[in-house]
């Protein structure tokens, strides 16, 4: 493995660094969201949305003051706003617990991107070295050409195995994200329109 490395040239080295930001930023957002799952209390968000529909909404939040649920935390702080700027106020919690869900995930983005694009340009390297020892030596030995030129592409085949490894969690991670984005717009709604029935209901 170490000689495979070596062989790869100096491009190995940034895509080393890749691998290890990837692996970082992997490990990091699965303890983010196993600690998400084990915190979710959704008996109690469900327990909250009724006593909101049922326009007991000091109760609710009340309910939910202790909660680590992101979700409970959103409709906590909703709660706590007056009619007049609680749709605003839900956004902007719920705009910050995505923006902690997405965090990373940028940077594996990049990295998708950047691994294969170091590979290309250290096998185009390679090759403009076997060319340059091609030019000096002529045909007599070919067995430098091509062993220069083999070498090469491994970094197109590092490039392509951090890109592709880096690929299907960041998916998964996205795919996770879009979920609770979706679960974040229901709750919002819900709250939404249990207060504005609540206050309706008060009013009369």
């Amino acid at each position: 493995m170490l000689q495979f490395f070596r062989c790869g040239g100096p491009v190995m080295y940034p895509l080393l660094l890749c691998s290890f930001v990837s692996l970082t930023v992997i490990i990091e957002r699965i303890i983010f969201w196993i600690r998400e799952a084990k915190n979710r209390d959704r008996k109690l968000l469900d327990s909250i949305l009724g006593e909101a529909e049922q326009g007991n909404l000091a109760k609710a939040r009340e309910m939910g003051k202790d909660s680590k649920d992101a979700f409970i935390q959103v409709v906590h702080y909703g709660l706590g706003h007056r009619a007049a700027s609680r749709v605003n106020a839900l956004e902007m919690a719920a705009s910050d617990a995505i923006e902690r869900m997405r965090r990373g995930l940028p940077i594996l983005d990049t990295i998708i991107t950047m691994a294969p694009l170091l590979g290309i340009l250290g096998t185009v390297m390679g090759i403009i070295e076997s060319f340059d020892l091609l030019g000096q030596s002529g045909i007599e030995d070919p067995k430098a050409v091509t062993g220069g030129i083999a070498q090469a592409l491994i970094t197109t085949a590092a490039g392509l195995t951090v890109a592709l490894l880096t690929l299907v969690p960041y998916n998964y991670l996205i795919t996770k994200v879009e979920r609770a984005v979706r679960d974040m717009e229901k709750y919002i709604t819900s709250i939404e329109i249990f207060c504005q029935k609540g206050e309706i209901e008060n009013s009369k």
